[in-house]
């Protein structure tokens, strides 16, 4: 008798906000983006730059990245100093640092550790095929994509405690500016949920270095900030918990949101074969739907973009989300169609018309990891299962991050 597998811990419910009075973001920006690209509009009193055409992409986020910066990072809050907000020589360090890790050969060492959180869907779904019970398959996702990431960083599988404690993340998340700013949304309840991840962090820290007393450095991620920590003169803990916390949040939330928007997309698209090269599913996926739609920058100095002046001081936003839906650079623009992905395909070639992952030297750290345990989720769920989702969302949430604007309840059934 094959023994029952529980149901991976549910993360506590994040109440949903309200939407702000006037017209949403993504409204302004697509009626600023039909006066072509670069298009100059006033957001909350502030003189933007939106940029949409792939050569400005190019100029903006890859070509000139010393004009083109950061400035007031929007989650700051959450993730202090780490590899995502730092900038100058501190972020300079904190790259090279990380940056073997997350290249194509240095991933594979995940590759047990992604097939190991993989296999704990596959069971979890496996029984609820049995049962009939409904699964929410954003959810499910979003504990994969913190499976894996927790691996990598700790060694170890997710367990129960650290799950829910995590919640804390989606809470700070969803209270994130989309642009610039504080965090909005209720202060308290913003306030305790970090305080929640300093508390989480503060105890794997102290659970690491405690082990590494005992038998000696590992080869998880969490030991390689350790052992960096030792040379800082600040507060090396703190730079560890901002590390901790970037790559925990960065290297989840993204991927959690893609493959729940993925299934989404097949559910809407029947004629789409499931079983089709699961990294054109991911890839097509992620141009409609691109986790990071929006790319704040600051002008710090006066520039002139696609012929038009660009005042120092100005906010410039790239927006993969409406590049991406440009039809003189993907046809049909609307329609899933991952065979663009396949060999043969009809997609642009040039770089800065398909960037959900950015482009240029602040391009995603995580790419190869994201692909790579995407890849291998759909791999094992796909040709196993097949997945009804039951009354599905209809409108996605534009807010730090893009996702659907609700759970995605579901019975999956096996695949004869």
């Amino acid at each position: 008798m094959t023994a029952a597998v529980p149901r991976p811990p549910q993360a506590p419910s994040t109440p949903a906000r309200q939407a702000p009075p006037g017209p949403a973001l993504i409204e302004v920006l697509t009626r600023a983006a039909g006066h072509g690209s670069p298009a100059a509009f006033e957001l909350d009193g502030r003189p933007m730059t939106l940029v949409t055409d792939p050569e400005q992409v190019r100029q903006v986020l890859a070509c000139r990245p010393e004009v083109y910066v950061k400035h007031s990072h929007r989650a700051r809050a959450l993730l202090g100093d780490g590899l995502i907000t730092a900038t100058g020589d501190a972020w300079k360090r904190q790259r090279r640092l990380l940056q073997a890790r997350f290249t194509v050969t240095g991933v594979r060492r995940y590759e047990a550790g992604i097939a190991a959180a993989a296999e704990r869907i596959a069971r979890r779904w496996s029984a609820a095929a049995g049962t009939g019970d409904l699964v929410d398959v954003g959810e499910d996702m979003r504990f994969f994509a913190l499976d894996t990431i927790w691996r990598a960083l700790t060694g170890d599988p997710l367990d129960e405690a650290a799950h829910r404690e995590l919640a804390a993340v989606d809470t700070v998340v969803a209270a994130l500016p989309t642009t610039a700013g504080a965090p909005t949304g209720d202060p308290a309840e913003v306030g305790a949920a970090l305080g929640r991840i300093d508390a989480t962090a503060r105890r794997v820290i102290a659970a690491a270095r405690a082990r590494r007393a005992a038998h000696g450095p590992s080869d998880a991620l969490l030991d390689l900030l350790l052992d960096a920590s030792g040379s800082d003169a600040g507060d090396p803990d703190r730079l560890v918990r901002d590390e901790l916390v970037t790559l925990l949040v960065a290297g989840h939330e993204t991927t959690a949101q893609t493959l729940a928007w993925l299934f989404l997309m097949l559910h809407q698209n029947i004629h789409v074969p499931r079983t089709s090269e699961p990294g054109a599913l991911v890839a097509e996926t992620l141009r409609l739907y691109p986790a990071v739609w929006l790319v704040p920058r600051c002008a710090a100095r006066d520039d002139v973009l696609g012929g038009r002046r660009v005042a120092a001081g100005s906010g410039v936003l790239v927006c993969p989300y409406l590049t991406h839906r440009e039809p003189a650079w993907w046809p049909d623009p609307e329609r899933f169609d991952p065979a663009r992905f396949l060999p043969g395909g009809v997609r642009p070639a040039h770089p800065g018309a398909y960037v959900p992952f950015g482009l240029g030297p602040r391009a995603c750290l995580g790419q190869q990891f994201a692909l790579r345990e995407t890849a291998a989720l759909l791999a094992r769920l796909l040709p196993a299962f097949t997945v009804e989702l039951r009354d599905p969302p209809a409108a996605p949430v534009f807010g730090a991050n893009l996702r659907p604007g609700g759970p995605l309840p579901a019975v999956v059934r096996r695949r004869t």
